[in-house]
């Protein structure tokens, strides 16, 4: 068993003293996949105080009410533990140490995360955690009405251990998240958002989204009027809803990305129309979904940089990018080269997410990506910092305050458009005639 040398020492002095040890949770699930592990926890008889003990001065009491301890490199140290009552769905009210291995795994969420291993590799499997894992499939321990009622986060949790590791969740542990998912309501906003970006960025996340809305839906109720929506547009093979699915497959999985994917075009139901030729339009769609997007965003508390950027993708989603240096320079001037990349998968995305005869777009793309590395290599003029005049030269020529700010967007403008090289003499010059 490939188990880092310091975790090892935890549990072989553990057993040295008299005491069991075990490594538990995600780390033996991602060993047993054949995944890199992350973070190593250990489960063991020892309580926390002798724990302490035995691992002093590198023993930090981080979790004493729940039996945690913080050993040398961050390695958590619990002792075996039954949890009490849970009257907030998310926290026991109280917990009790026991001596027992399997009732400690017995309360955790998922059989997949209730394997336990000792040092020597033996492996502690109570409730088929390593048959679910061959199977791909994800089960709760026990009773999932019960599991998801102690801690309703475990059914977003749910969903993003399968949109990571491309599981199918068990009919019975599927249909109890259904029932309980209206408790995710009491769950603290920042709590969700870190278990829907991970379901986000997931490799199979296209895939939870259309089996799971009614579930999402509960924590983004944006996101419900587009399932199931006919677009009635041959652009369009696929409802609002799995368009929406298929371009966050589409695009890199980057938070960023996939938040725009996921907001993009929460605002087509409310703009729908449909024309005289039978065809549906969307005609502006994207200022609904920038406000939808906008009230999503606020209440997940996404961070301020985030959210701005993911509007402005959103906005800019479905406007055209002329195939022309000047377009190029002012998507550049306006927004910067990250944000035009961004962009670009943005378009690429929801592209790749219609009908397949219409994907020609891909190859517009690709030319309008070609002009922006162009553009960046010979150094192309698309800000004030790479215009060659500068505050002090107008202000020389007699402009004060705001006056020197337009002077110097107006000769930038005229740059970008290739009305005027940039060249100092020459916009000096253009400034003295035509802005004085």
């Amino acid at each position: 068993m490939n188990m880092p040398e310091n975790v090892k020492e935890i549990l072989r002095r553990l057993e040295a003293h008299g005491y069991e040890g075990w490594c538990v949770g995600g780390a033996v699930r991602d060993l047993l996949l054949g995944r890199p592990p992350g973070d190593w926890d250990v489960t063991t008889s020892a309580v926390p105080e002798q724990v302490m003990e035995l691992f002093a001065p590198h023993a930090l009491p981080t979790g004493l009410r729940h039996g945690t301890v913080t050993v040398g490199g961050g390695v958590e140290v619990t002792t075996f533990r039954r949890d009490g009552a849970y009257q907030d769905n998310r926290h026991p009210d109280h917990v009790e140490f026991t001596g027992s291995l399997d009732e400690d795994l017995s309360r955790r969420d998922f059989t997949v995360n209730a394997i336990a291993v000792d040092v020597r590799g033996a492996l502690r499997d109570p409730f088929g955690g390593r048959d679910d894992l061959r199977n791909g499939v994800l089960r709760a321990v026990g009773d999932p009405e019960r599991r998801f009622g102690e801690d309703a986060l475990r059914i977003l949790r749910g969903l993003r251990f399968a949109a990571k590791l491309g599981f199918q969740i068990e009919p019975e542990t599927a249909a109890a998240a259904r029932r309980c998912a209206p408790l995710l309501l009491r769950i603290a906003p920042e709590r969700i958002q870190t278990e829907l970006c991970g379901l986000l960025c997931g490799r199979k996340a296209g895939a939870v989204l259309l089996e799971y809305p009614d579930i999402l839906g509960v924590v983004l109720p944006e996101i419900l009027p587009c399932v199931g929506f006919d677009q009635k547009n041959p652009y369009h093979c696929y409802d609002v809803w799995e368009h929406t699915a298929r371009s966050v497959d589409a695009v890199p999985p980057e938070p960023v990305l996939r938040y725009t994917m996921l907001f993009h075009d929460l605002g087509k139901p409310e703009a729908f129309s449909v024309g005289e030729d039978g065809r549906g339009h969307f005609y502006g769609h994207w200022r609904q979904s920038v406000r939808l997007a906008g009230e999503a965003a606020e209440r997940l508390r996404l961070d301020h940089r985030s959210r701005d950027r993911i509007l402005t993708l959103v906005e800019l989603h479905d406007k055209e990018l002329p195939l022309k240096r000047r377009s190029v320079r002012r998507n550049l001037s306006k927004y910067g080269e990250e944000t035009v990349r961004q962009l670009l998968e943005v378009k690429r995305a929801d592209n790749l997410a219609q009908a397949e005869e219409f994907r020609g777009r891909q190859a517009m793309i690709g030319q309008w990506e070609a002009l922006l590395n162009e553009t960046l290599a010979s150094e192309s003029c698309f800000s004030l910092k790479q215009l060659e005049v500068k505050g002090g030269d107008l202000a020389a020529l007699g402009l004060h305050g705001p006056e020197i700010g337009r002077a110097l967007q107006t000769l930038l403008e005229r740059v970008m458009d290739e009305k005027l090289p940039n060249d100092r003499a020459i916009l000096l010059e253009y400034a003295k005639e035509k802005l004085l």
